[in-house]
């Protein structure tokens, strides 16, 4: 019989004043007890409503029921099935709107803590002695990644286990993409991000970092005269968007991407880092999704007091629950319908405040959603010395401008089909680089799909 007890097993945390001031991973993970008793809560419901929800499509109730059993490495190889990320995606994944918001049991409680589940299980893998790996047989044909993010990686990951000759192509000197210079350590620490690559090389991914598809290599050219026979193209949205507002040329100005990518991918918070990052003692950030809830609280444990800035209300904000209550219980200020129109400067040059429009919101549209529209003659003033601009990105469009036959929209994204396909012939694409910036697990949807319709294509072919 299932455990019905209404209520999931709470995730162990750092203490929130003692984990704003490392970079420490803030969640603990579930004891093998509390993973067993959380599984049993699970009802093994014939028509799976919660792989519905999951983008990769894990078999979740054959998993967890293992996990019930205690049989964890025979979860791992269901989950695995499906993700070439369990580790990555048990922790960063927005369960709450994907595989939990079909489950059962939400309905007259909470549902069943899936996300902590598939986080359990992939560090219990990845706590066990290495096993070896048996390396899929050849097809014989090649596949060229471009991109080490999420959508590249379960590209690569389906591919490889089809016998592709798999060659991932990163721009920078550290393969992960997003996973490795946006997301900060206390969400998703470094080493288990390079863990799963290790584990893709282990089938015989190739991985070459520090190749600027574009520059240092055309994709025609990796046609034409590498001999690959079908690209994928995950090369994300990396190239932030500012306001377009006085001031944002000053010192202690900053994108969130450049933010991040210092203290992630850098090291920058360390005091030998060669790649500094400024210290702030006031930072405001601007924007309401994950990442501007992930520079806040990197700019919190670098020391400073943090107000986030966002034109909407709570109820609007984009973040995952999870993120923004952390922030606020690690001291983050919220300040709702709340819009920058000015940065201002010392005699030096660097920011001094944020001059900011107070916002009200308008009757909802015929989307549904309220416009938030100025208060007239209501601003406030924000003291500042450090402002990071998180309202968005876009694709870079470096790919296109290299790439004959190439169509993207008129923002920067690669037009690709339900399946991948690009207008340029053995060409796919998908996560970011098609629909803008979104969420690491569809990502992988997308580059799990493409791997089938490249499969699919070569076999035609």
């Amino acid at each position: 019989m299932p455990n019905m007890r209404a209520t999931r097993n709470e995730m162990p945390v750092q203490d929130p004043n003692v984990r704003n001031k490392n970079f420490k991973e803030v969640a603990l993970g579930y004891t093998e007890e509390q993973a067993i008793d959380e599984a049993q809560r699970c009802l093994n419901c014939k028509n799976k409503p919660c792989v519905t929800g999951c983008p990769v499509q894990i078999d979740i109730p054959a998993f967890i029921a293992e996990v019930a059993k205690g049989d964890f490495a025979e979860a791992y190889k269901i989950i695995t099935k499906s993700s070439s990320l369990p580790a990555v995606c048990g922790r960063v994944c927005p369960q709450e709107n994907q595989c939990e918001g079909k489950c059962v049991r939400g309905i007259k409680g909470e549902a069943v803590a899936i996300g902590r589940l598939e986080r359990f299980v992939a560090d219990w893998h990845n706590a066990q002695p290495e096993a070896a790996v048996e390396k899929p047989a050849s097809n014989g044909h090649k596949a060229a990644i471009i991109g080490s993010g999420p959508s590249g990686l379960a590209c690569a990951g389906d591919l490889i286990k089809k016998g592709y000759d798999v060659t991932v192509f990163e721009a920078l000197h550290v393969a992960g993409g997003v996973l490795s210079y946006g997301i900060p350590e206390f969400r998703l620490p470094k080493d288990i991000v390079q863990k799963e690559i290790e584990g893709l090389k282990a089938l015989g991914v190739k991985v070459e970092t520090n190749t600027v598809v574009g520059r240092t290599v055309a994709i025609d050219e990796l046609m034409k005269e590498e001999g690959f026979e079908t690209v994928f193209i995950g090369s994300g949205a990396g190239l932030p968007r500012f306001m377009k507002i006085p001031g944002e040329n000053l010192s202690g100005v900053y994108s969130a991407n450049e933010f991040l990518t210092r203290i992630n991918l850098m090291k920058a918070y360390k005091e030998d880092s060669t790649t500094p990052v400024q210290h702030g003692k006031k930072a405001v950030i601007v924007g309401g999704g994950n990442v501007a809830m992930d520079a806040a609280r990197c700019a919190k444990r670098l020391g400073a007091d943090v107000t986030i800035v966002y034109r909407r209300t709570e109820t609007e904000l984009p973040a995952r629950a999870e993120e923004v209550e952390h922030a606020k219980e690690e001291g983050i200020v919220f300040k709702f319908l709340t819009n920058p129109v000015e940065i201002k400067a010392t005699d030096n040059g660097w920011v001094k405040s944020v001059v900011c429009q107070e916002m009200e919101l308008s009757e909802p549209d015929a989307s549904g959603r309220a416009k938030p529209v100025p208060k007239e003659g209501a601003f406030v003033e924000i003291e500042a010395d450090c402002v990071i601009m998180s309202i968005g990105t876009s694709p870079n469009p470096l790919i296109k401008a290299t790439t004959e036959g190439l169509d993207t929209q008129k923002w920067g994204g690669i037009i690709a089909d339900d399946n991948g396909l690009t207008s340029k012939e053995g060409v796919y694409a998908g996560g970011d680089a098609v629909t803008g910036a979104a969420t690491v697990i569809l990502a992988m949807g997308a580059g799990k799909k493409a791997a089938a319709a490249m499969d699919e294509y070569m076999q035609n072919k």
